[in-house]
């Protein structure tokens, strides 16, 4: 039997037709039509029957998630993952698997000399685009607006171009999980502009790269307002950006503003770049734990001018390096007012800052706490009102507090509640609990366990996920893969799964074989007031301990589990508070000891105190689950 791409993909096609090689018709998910006993679910009932002793009916949520591979299809996709060969059946593989792929762009080499304008457009590679243009403009409007995934690629855009403007307007708002890469954007322009406005506003988890972006430009300028503004997580990467360039602007306002744990880099920026004048206005506002570094920005530049206003100002934490910043630049000009003036004490890194340089003025007004500067210039250097906080008893009250405003955005409203809660009758706002990860299956356990899994074989997983160096896949990738390499908590067990058999295992090997699964049932009072009715306890309402698996962002189906010890398990309807009509029923896990806690956890924010001092409550989100012993 071949294994070749073409003949996994012909019978995948055979697969979405519901038809398997001896002719017979399954119809997935159907109760009244048997499983067929060779699938990957079938396998999986199978194990759960002989690994779990109790005769409770089987989590249809649960499986549900079971690969929807026919047998044929998971033979020959485990014979290519043997082989180290499942790179070669990319699209089937990730189709016909429902896993999370970026779908490869396919090179272009069109030219386009006219202006152009792009609404309500998605998905698409641009090379070679605007190259050599003189004057005009390119609009972008609306482009994957809404998208799920959307994937755009430019590359040599608007490359020697003599005032040509480009314009990013509302570009992949409300996206869920955006790739988007600015190849050698701009570079050698003369003139004209290029702007991004409400860029990737409301984004959950937005990657973002600009690489060589206005390399060797003269006079052209940038502009970045309201960028990432909302944004869930993600990065963003600026690299080389504007070295080399002769006397361009570039203004980031409102960037990352109230975003949840953004990451940036400026590696090389502006650097040997000449009468440079940067601004960030309003970077990383208010955002909870914003993550920026700055390499070798502004190194060798001259005259250079830059401007950091309300910089990270009332963010929660927040961690923030410049290492070799203005290094070896002569006449550089760099202001911080409101720096880091947040609620809970980041973390500031100046390393070689200003190494070397000449005539140059730094002014510190207003800075905040927790700060390191190591081997800075001294000479030239003001500190107006920098705020620094010693280690002795005189600081411990030296914490600031927070108004009820910002912690709603760093903290949704009854994310975290007490567990004097959990009483009939009490109205209370549910958070958002639906699930915004793309939608994935687990693989067969035949597959997965042939697959590598480990931060040391990154190189093995990209080419199988076909992650370029550098891209969106990857970082996921590697994220989720060092997140299950950290060393557990301590009294903490943990493990990532990717197959639901593997979850079995390790819910059995912390509970017993007497286990029962469960989660919330819907995602009905999300984001609204509810009303608590029916509550009852789990195991008698007693101290107990669970195993708590939440999805990690993988392109399959990847659950970090871990055991829960000291905790409280309760299930309750979920009324409309109005009509009290029931509309869910959900379940909510209370931890009893927090003492291992962060400070700066999100639920000490929202409900006042610290670790060890009260106990947490929250509810299930959609698609992660809990086991306990069954009752």
């Amino acid at each position: 039997m071949s294994s070749s791409p073409l003949f996994i993909l012909s019978l995948c096609l055979l697969s979405s037709l519901h038809v398997n090689l001896s002719g017979a018709t399954v119809i997935s998910g159907d109760n009244d039509v048997k499983e067929n006993p060779f699938t990957p679910k079938a396998s999986l009932i199978r194990y759960w029957n002989k690994e779990i002793h109790n005769a409770l009916p089987k989590s249809q949520f649960l499986l549900s998630k079971a690969s929807p591979l026919n047998a044929v299809d998971t033979v020959g996709f485990a014979r290519l993952a043997a082989q180290n060969a499942l790179s070669t059946a990319f699209p089937s593989f990730c189709s016909c698997a429902q896993l999370f792929c970026y779908s490869d762009l396919s090179q272009s080499l069109e030219k386009h000399d006219k202006d152009s304008n792009f609404a309500i457009y998605r998905n698409k590679n641009f090379t070679n685009y605007g190259t050599g243009r003189v004057g005009g403009g390119d609009s972008f409007k609306n482009y994957s607006d809404g998208d799920n995934l959307p994937v755009d690629s430019f590359r040599r855009y608007s490359r020697d171009s003599n005032g040509h403007k480009d314009q990013f307007s509302s570009y992949a708002t409300e996206a869920n999980v955006a790739d988007q890469s600015f190849n050698t954007y701009g570079p050698g322009t003369t003139g004209g502009s290029g702007e991004f406005k409400n860029y990737n506003a409301e984004v959950n988890v937005p990657n973002l790269r600009f690489t060589n972006y206005g390399s060797d430009g003269n006079g052209r300028e940038h502009s970045f307002t309201a960028y990432a503004e909302n944004g869930n997580a993600g990065s963003q990467e600026f690299a080389s950006y504007g070295k080399n360039g002769n006397g361009s602007p570039n203004e980031f306002s409102g960037y990352g503003k109230e975003t949840n744990v953004i990451e940036s880099g400026f590696s090389g920026y502006g650097e040997r770049g000449n009468a440079a004048n940067d601004s960030f206005t309003s970077y990383g506002d208010e955002g909870n734990n914003p993550k920026n570094k700055f390499s070798n920005y502004g190194d060798g530049g001259n005259a250079a001018v830059d401007s950091f206003s309300n910089y990270r100002d009332k963010a929660n934490v927040g961690d923030d390096s410049f290492q070799s910043y203005g290094k070896s630049s002569n006449s550089a000009k760099v202001n911080f007012v409101n720096y880091g003036n947040s609620f809970n004490e980041g973390t500031d890194v100046f390393k070689g800052y200003g190494e070397g340089a000449k005539g140059h003025a730094v002014g510190f007004k207003i800075y905040g706490v927790n700060n390191t500067f190591k081997d800075y210039s001294k000479n030239g250097v003001t500190f107006a009102k920098y705020t620094n906080v010693s280690s002795g008893p005189a600081s411990s009250g030296a914490k600031k507090t927070v108004s009820g405003s910002l912690v709603k955005r760093w903290v949704e409203p009854g994310k975290f509640f007490r567990e004097s809660m959990l009483k009939k009758g009490t109205v209370m706002p549910m958070p958002d609990i639906r699930d915004k990860m793309p939608k994935r299956s687990f693989l067969p356990r035949t597959i997965v366990s042939k697959l590598p899994f480990s931060t040391s074989k990154l190189g093995e997983l990209k080419k199988i996920f076909h992650a370029s160096d550098n891209s969106s896949m990857e970082s996921i990738i590697k994220e989720s893969l060092s997140d299950c390499e950290r060393p557990p908590s301590p009294g903490e067990s943990k493990r990532c799964v990717g197959a639901v058999e593997d979850m079995i295992d390790f819910a059995t090997s912390i509970l017993g074989r007497n286990v029962v699964v469960r989660t919330t049932e819907n995602v009905n009072g999300s984001d609204k007031n509810i009303m608590v009715g029916s509550i009852k306890g789990i195991n008698g309402g007693k101290v107990t301990k669970s195993v708590s698996c939440h999805q990690s962002l993988f392109p399959y189906l990847l659950y970090y589990c871990h055991s829960v010890p000291k905790v409280r398990v309760y299930e309750a309807d979920i009324l409309d508070p109005k009509s009290e009509s029931k509309i869910n029923h959900g379940v909510a896990i209370c931890h009893l000891d927090t003492s291992g806690w962060s400070p700066s956890h999100g639920a000490f924010l929202a409900l006042g105190s610290g670790p060890g001092r009260i106990e947490v409550c929250h509810w299930i989100f959609e698609n992660d689950m809990t086991w306990t012993t069954a009752d």
